[in-house]
């Protein structure tokens, strides 16, 4: 009753497979958390830079000198480039003689195509979170098993069992699901994080769409040959 039963020394003592399933599930957590850190530095800046170009989208600064900046800084954010597409299709077509409502067609397709973009780039690693959330428990379950069952095959050749016999292997194969419930539990709280931030960016930038196709349209009613110099005054809704 006086074994050592610390985590180190059930996994130093543990068989060949559950090691083996326990180191990787050691791996898995570690990638993880690097998935996690790297997804929530990289979000932050992506809500950051959205918020600074929207802000300065509805401060009524010229929109071909927008277009331009958003053309020759790619690291401003999905909004901008986004609008950067919408607005290069959109002088395209102008450009080309193309009616009203192609130019305005046209725009939307670019931005839309654009924002699927920008959405598959910000899902990225997501699906590794749901992954390992899935799978990990399910590993360390058949290590736990599969330490049981050898605990059980050593205890076979002995003549008498105690507690004090079984308890070390059996300790040694829970471990293994103990590992698998660590590396599940932050991947599922971080995918989950994670998926509710991409669908509100994406709901963002849906709104974005909407709100800068009116403003082309508007501009269009208003005069024969549309002029996008100016965004008009009013504040972002």
């Amino acid at each position: 009753m006086n074994q050592d039963l610390s985590i180190v020394n059930l996994v130093l003592h543990a068989s060949p497979v559950v090691q083996v399933v326990i180191a990787g599930l050691l791996l898995l957590s570690l990638a993880s958390w690097t998935v996690i850190f790297t997804k929530l530095i990289g979000l932050g800046k992506v809500q950051r830079r959205n918020a600074h170009f929207e802000q300065t989208f509805w401060s009524g600064t010229s929109l071909s000198d927008l277009y331009r900046s958003a053309s020759t800084m790619p690291d401003l954010g999905p909004m901008a480039r986004v609008f950067a597409s919408g607005m290069r299709e959109f002088i395209n077509l102008r450009d080309k003689r193309h009616d009203a409502a192609s130019q305005l067609d046209g725009a939307r397709r670019a931005m839309r195509a654009s924002l699927q973009r920008e959405l598959d780039a910000l899902e990225g690693s997501i699906g590794f979170l749901a992954s390992v959330g899935s799978v990990s428990p399910y590993v360390g379950l058949f290590g736990t098993v599969w330490g049981i069952m050898h605990a059980f095959v050593g205890l076979s050749n002995l003549q008498q069992v105690t507690l004090a016999t079984v308890a070390p292997g059996i300790a040694e194969a829970l471990v293994a699901t103990a590992i698998g419930l660590f590396a599940a539990i932050p991947a599922v709280v971080g995918y989950n994080r994670f998926a509710r931030q991409v669908d509100r960016t994406a709901i963002q930038l849906e709104s974005f769409i909407e709100e800068f196709s009116n403003i082309l349209q508007r501009n269009m009613q208003s005069a024969t040959q549309p002029s996008v110099e100016h965004l008009p005054s009013q504040p972002h809704p």
